[in-house]
C-alpha cells in the first residue's frame, strides 16, 4: 500500500494543474456532479450516499473482494457524470472508469459487471466505445473488468490514477478530442440472484485534462 500513497503534487502534475498545500484530492479531475442517473431492476445499493459515492478517487478492496464504496445502477440502468474539466485527447489513455470486479479466491472465475462506455461534449450526441461484453477477458473497451485497488491511507490521492486498476479509454479510439461527460450503461451478461445487481460505479478518473 505504501508504494501506492504517493505525493499529491505528482498527480497534480499528471494532470496539468500545480500543486495545492491543501493535500486534498485535484476535485476537477474526479466526478463532480452526477447529471443523471437512471437506476434499473435490482439497483439501490449506493443510491442514499449518491452523488458523493461516485465523486473523488476510487476506493476497491483489492483482487479478491468488490469494494462497497459504489453505486448500483441495476439491469440495464445508466449514469451521466460530469467533471469541472474537459477531458481531452492526449498521448494514450485520456479516462479511467472504476467498478468493483475481483477474481474468485481459488478459481479462475471473475466476479463481474460490464458496462457501456459513451463519451459527449455537450450531452446530446454521444458516441460510444465497442465493447467486447460477451467475449472472454479481457474485455476490451468494456468498464468493469479490471479490479480496484484500496484509496491510499488517509484517503490521500496516488500520484497516477493508473496504479489503482480500472478500466482506461482513450477519446482517440471514438474520434474526440474533447469530452465533458461519460455514460455508463450497465450490460447484463450474466443471471444472477444478488440484489445489488448491475454495474457499480466507484469513480472516474481525468488523465488528460483541460479548463474551460
Amino acid at each position: 500500500m505504501s508504494a501506492r500513497a504517493l505525493a499529491l503534487g505528482a498527480l497534480l502534475a499528471a494532470c496539468g494543474a500545480p500543486p495545492d498545500d491543501g493535500g486534498a484530492c485535484p476535485a476537477g479531475h474526479f466526478v463532480t456532479r452526477v447529471v443523471s442517473f437512471t437506476p434499473g431492476v435490482g439497483a439501490g445499493f449506493g443510491s442514499d450516499a449518491m452523488p458523493g459515492v461516485v465523486q473523488g478517487p476510487p476506493d476497491g478492496a483489492g483482487d479478491f473482494r468488490g469494494g462497497t464504496d459504489v453505486v448500483s445502477l441495476g439491469e440495464g440502468g445508466e449514469i451521466v457524470v460530469g467533471f469541472d474539466v474537459d477531458i481531452v485527447d492526449g498521448d494514450g489513455d485520456d479516462f479511467i472508469v472504476f467498478e468493483n470486479a475481483f477474481q474468485v479466491a481459488g478459481s479462475e472465475r471473475y466476479w463481474e459487471e460490464l458496462g457501456e462506455v459513451s463519451v459527449s461534449e455537450d450531452g446530446a450526441r454521444w458516441v460510444t466505445f465497442a465493447c467486447d461484453a460477451r467475449g472472454t477477458r479481457p474485455h476490451r473497451g468494456c468498464a468493469g473488468w479490471t479490479r480496484v485497488l484500496p484509496s491510499p491511507a488517509g484517503g490521500g490521492c496516488a500520484s497516477d490514477p493508473r496504479a489503482a486498476g480500472g478500466d482506461a479509454f482513450d477519446l482517440r479510439a471514438v474520434g474526440l478530442r474533447r469530452a465533458r461527460f461519460v455514460r455508463v450503461r450497465d450490460l447484463r451478461t450474466q443471471d444472477r440472484a444478488d440484489p445489488a445487481t448491475g454495474f457499480d460505479l466507484d469513480a472516474v478518473a481525468v488523465l488528460h485534462a483541460a479548463a474551460r
